[in-house]
Parts: structure tokens; C-alpha cells; sequence
């Protein structure tokens, strides 16, 4: 094992920070939490927790090696990024009082459906890909990497957002009958809507900065 004690502790401190910041698997939780209970969060964080196995796999089997050597592709994918948070935060403004539970594909009954929408919502997570393919890299070097070192950056990937993801499920879940009514759930919804716009804009203003 090559890893050094202190990046595996940097990047678990980096993962929780990223999981802070409201994206679509935030949506898919509070979705099924609101319409399900628990019963309808931990399929859909069973299939997150898949997803983010799959993403650091991609990451340090040759795309992000691929991608830190063009500099043009790092800026481009980082501007989509700021663009995708900018824009996600926009609709969810501008459908604060809708019910989150009108999304049947993401209020559908049963675990399978939940372990789908968690494959769905990780998969366009844009959170993921440019945590993963973007990020990695800088706190692991890949080509280095042995076969206990990808297991360990897989397990963390996996059990780190599994962990906050039943948590944060559970405690809408057990809060749903005063998050369901209009007023609390318009609030959550500009104040998640409010947080992704201003990622976008810290991601856009850090490329200014940069360029």
C-alpha cells in the first residue's frame, strides 16, 4: 500500500465537503424521504453508493490521466461544471413550492426503483465527475496506485457518502410531516437552490482568477 495516512485523511475530509453542496442526489433523497419514509431512502443510497464506486474506478483507470495532461479540457469540463450548478440552482428556485413528490421517477414504490433512481442520480451527478475525474488525481498519484490503494480509495468513496446519504435521509424522513407542508419545503428549496448557485459561482470566479 502506497497511500500516505495524511492524503487518505485529506481526501475523506474533501468527500464530506463536496456531499454538503446540493445536487441531484440530495433531490433524489429528499424526494423518496418525503414520499416513502426511510423505507425509500436506503435503496436509492444503495445505488449512489455503486455509482461512487464506479467514478473513482473510471477516474484512476486512465480518464483523468487523460484529462490532467490538456489543460483546455480541465477548464472546459470546470466552466460546464459552474453552468450545470448555476443552472440546477435556477430551475430549483423557480420550483421552490412545487412538491418534490410530483417526480415520479424519483417517488416510484419499491427498492428496486429506489436502487434505480440512486444509479440515475449519481450517474448525472455533476458533483461526481468532476470530484472524481477532476480531483482525485491532485490528492493520489494514479499511476502509482496499488491494487489495496484503488480498494481503499473505492471503499471510501463508497461507505463516506453511503454513511451522510442514510443519515441526511433519515432525518427528513423522521421531519417529513413539517418539511411536506408548502412553507418548509419553498424554504429548503431556495435554500438548496441558493447553495448550487453559488458553487457555480465560486467554480467561475476561481477560472476568472486563474485566467
Amino acid at each position: 500500500m502506497t497511500l500516505q495516512a495524511e492524503s487518505i485523511w485529506l481526501y475523506a475530509i474533501a468527500m464530506i465537503g463536496i456531499w454538503f453542496t446540493p445536487g441531484p442526489v440530495w433531490v433524489a433523497i429528499i424526494a423518496r424521504a418525503l414520499a416513502s419514509g426511510f423505507r425509500g431512502v436506503w435503496p436509492l443510497a444503495i445505488g449512489v453508493a455503486i455509482g461512487d464506486a464506479i467514478w473513482p474506478l473510471i477516474a484512476i483507470f486512465g480518464l483523468a490521466v487523460i484529462v490532467s495532461q490538456n489543460a483546455m479540457m480541465i477548464e472546459a469540463m470546470r466552466w460546464v461544471a459552474a453552468a450545470v450548478f448555476i443552472g440546477m440552482g435556477v430551475m430549483l428556485l423557480r420550483k421552490a413550492s412545487q412538491p418534490v413528490e410530483r417526480d415520479s421517477r424519483l417517488t416510484r414504490s419499491g427498492t428496486w426503483a429506489g436502487f434505480s433512481a440512486g444509479l440515475l442520480a449519481i450517474a448525472g451527478n455533476p458533483k461526481a465527475a468532476l470530484f472524481y475525474v477532476g480531483v482525485l488525481p491532485g490528492f493520489f498519484d494514479v499511476t502509482q496506485l496499488t491494487g489495496l490503494d484503488v480498494t481503499t480509495i473505492v471503499v471510501m468513496s463508497c461507505v463516506i457518502p453511503f454513511c451522510l446519504n442514510l443519515g441526511m435521509g433519515g432525518a427528513i424522513a423522521a421531519a417529513r410531516s413539517r418539511l411536506s407542508s408548502p412553507t418548509g419545503l419553498r424554504r429548503m428549496n431556495l435554500v438548496s437552490g441558493g447553495l448550487l448557485i453559488a458553487v457555480g459561482c465560486v467554480i467561475g470566479f476561481g477560472q476568472m482568477l486563474a485566467g
